[in-house]
């Protein structure tokens, strides 16, 4: 009788703790959501910017604020931007520094195209038209926070 109450105890034990540690093993699959940006960036020798954008993630809208400074920049420019934020777990993850390399030169309604990452593995893939004179080194330091 005495192994037969422990053996009941213990499958106890294991309906209990299966679950969780079921539940805790299962990955969890990142998302992806859609961006639109608007920066405007000015500068001769050191570059500042800023503006504002919305990211759409499974059916809701978050607002985004933009600030950034950057090397190598010479010109006034305005770029309007959409494209993807890939690895996203929560809306949360949109938020931070991102980096990027690239180098290029637009003349009133160049493409523009940049793919950055930020500090959570979250990485934009975003293009569009820029309009002014900007002739820029490289894209450092760009900060997104929700609004």
């Amino acid at each position: 009788m005495f192994s037969f109450s422990r053996a009941m105890k213990f499958c106890a034990a294991c309906v209990t703790v299966l679950p969780l540690l079921l539940a805790a093993s299962t990955p969890s699959h990142a998302q992806q959501g859609t961006v639109r940006l608007h920066i405007v960036k000015a500068g001769f020798i050191v570059g500042v910017g800023g503006g504002n954008g919305v990211l759409y993630y499974n059916g809701h809208r978050y607002r985004l604020s933009i600030g950034g400074i950057g090397v190598g920049s010479l010109g006034v420019a305005a770029v309007d931007l959409v494209g993807t934020a890939s690895n996203l777990h929560n809306p949360l993850d949109i938020a931070g520094t991102y980096g990027g390399a690239g180098a290029g030169a637009t003349i009133v309604g160049g493409a523009q195209v940049a793919t950055l990452q930020n500090e959570k593995g979250v990485v934009l893939r975003v293009h569009g038209v820029q309009a002014g004179f900007q002739i820029s080194l490289g894209l450092a330091g760009m900060t997104i926070a929700l609004r």
